[in-house]
């Protein structure tokens, strides 16, 4: 199974995104996701053998544990890049409030997915929802000058839980099912 940790989106935020990724929409060689598969994700893991299904559960309930983060407001905003201006890749709208939670959710699960022998990451992290990925930069100049000049406002998610999402790859993209759910601490 293909794994990740996730902060799913509320369907009131596709409408927004979608105006969002409208705006780029003159940006050639940008490939948007899609605003229904829009999420944040807090940790990657890639392919995880059955075998290791049941212990990577625990772990994550572990750390949702001891990260002891009660439910709390998410507020995306705000536009960026990886890796760089001057080398665009991904293109992603940022979070504002909720940011420091997410940074110690995401500390829990590294800590304990690093343990069971997952990669570290090799980036600080960044909360983000990926808007879209660039296969060429013909639309560089343009990504650059609309990050660079725009801070969006597009909405406040009650995080309630972290989610283990399976992804399945199909010749029409990738499909999204939650696998476990870990409710934040009350």
């Amino acid at each position: 199974m293909r794994l990740f940790v996730s902060v799913d989106l509320p369907t009131s935020l596709r409408e927004p995104i979608a105006a969002l990724q409208a705006e780029f929409a003159a940006a050639t060689g940008l490939d948007f996701v899609d605003p229904a598969d829009a999420h944040l994700t807090v940790k990657f893991l890639g392919e995880v053998p059955a075998t290791e299904y049941d212990a990577l559960v625990e772990a994550l309930e572990r750390a949702v544990a001891t990260a002891n983060v009660a439910p709390f407001d998410a507020t995306f905003e705000g536009l960026g890049v990886f890796p760089s201006l001057e080398y665009v890749r991904v293109l992603w709208l940022g979070v504002g409030t909720g940011e420091r939670e997410l940074a110690t959710l995401h500390d829990a699960v590294e800590r304990e997915t690093t343990a069971l022998g997952y990669d570290p990451e090799e980036h600080a992290f960044t909360p983000h929802v990926t808007l879209a990925r660039m296969s060429h930069a013909g639309g560089k100049d343009l990504v650059r000058e609309l990050v660079g000049e725009r801070r969006p406002p597009v909405g406040t998610v009650r995080v309630t839980e972290l989610r283990l999402t399976e992804s399945t790859l199909t010749s029409e993209g990738s499909v999204y099912e939650t696998a476990e759910r870990f409710p934040l601490a009350e």
